[in-house]
């Protein structure tokens, strides 16, 4: 068993083609056939099954593929590990983020990254907190920057926190709540939303707080890309609620204050199961070593760390 082969097997389960899978891995595709049928007969059984029109795992194949990622992950890891043991940072730092974050700027510390470490193949996905979380847990992401309600805790991984951000009100410029001062829940209830999905942390710190208020609230766009939603309210369609430091970085609309609102705290957040060397030259880069890490409960400790280089809160 080589790990050329479950190369193949992953790039092919990715793409669900030979043809894609030999074009990712920039070999012929009878050649990459070749090799995974001689894998299968060396396992003793069919990892895909193949048809005119698709080719999908078979159970065997469901089982093989996540060890063999692993097996993958490991072999780059210890390329990293020797790099690193005589000073070199190689391998990959995969990055994942929420659209919302603000208390890193995380173009300016890839940038930064990059220039220190240029042999280091940087990755970044957007998504949404729960979905990054598990990712990270899973090793398909090396760290990750999450926002979560007061009520909610990263679980499984190593996690600081590095910002706390009341949200605000998000109207439009010719909304009647643009010329407001502030605003509590129960005005705001009377209004029409823009929000993210349910059951989302993003959704669920305003979810509780009105619920929390005895109140209810119609939410009638529900979007996924934040900047989407700036762009929804900023035509009149509906309000959002936004984190204050975010919101202050959006156009054409304009942000209200409110009283009783709930608070979205953000969280950077890697494996348990150790960091590869980028990841932890990451760290280093944002002001986070092991050796300078605070205590988990001392929040205001974690966020002077981060500030000190200029990308915190």
């Amino acid at each position: 068993m080589e790990l050329q082969q479950m190369r193949y097997v992953v790039a092919v389960a990715e793409t669900n083609s030979f043809t894609r899978a030999a074009g990712r891995c920039l070999v012929v595709q009878s050649a990459l056939s070749h090799q995974i049928a001689r894998l299968e007969k060396e396992l003793g059984a069919r990892l895909f099954e193949r048809t005119s029109r698709r080719v999908r795992l078979t159970p065997a194949g469901a089982a093989f593929l996540p060890i063999a990622r692993q097996c993958l992950d490991a072999a780059e890891r210890a390329v990293a590990e020797v790099a690193a043991a005589v000073g070199e940072v190689r391998g990959r730092l995969a990055v994942g983020l929420i659209p919302s974050v603000a208390a890193v700027d995380i173009p300016s510390a890839l940038r930064d990254f990059h220039r220190q470490h240029p042999d280091v193949r940087i990755t970044l996905r957007v998504g949404a907190s729960e979905e990054l979380a598990e990712q990270v847990r899973e090793g398909a992401l090396d760290v990750a920057f999450l926002g979560l309600p007061t009520t909610a805790r990263p679980e499984g991984v190593e996690a600081v926190e590095l910002a706390r951000d009341p949200l605000v009100a998000v109207v439009a410029p010719d909304h009647p709540l643009a010329q407001e001062p502030t605003a509590d829940l129960r005005r705001l209830s009377a209004e029409v939303f823009v929000d993210l999905p349910a059951n989302t942390a993003g959704r669920v710190q305003s979810d509780q707080a009105f619920a929390a208020a005895g109140l209810s609230r119609d939410v009638a766009f529900e979007v996924t890309n934040a900047d989407f939603l700036a762009r929804l309210v900023g035509q009149g369609l509906g309000i959002a609620l936004l984190p204050s430091a975010y919101a202050a970085q959006l156009a054409g609309v304009t942000s209200v204050q409110v009283t009783d609102a709930p608070t979205r705290v953000e969280h950077l957040i890697w494996s348990h199961a150790g960091r590869t060397p980028a990841a932890t030259a990451f760290l280093t880069l944002l002001g986070l070593p092991n050796a300078l890490r605070p205590k988990e409960d001392d929040p205001v400790a974690v966020s002077q760390v981060v500030g000190g280089r200029g990308v915190g809160q």
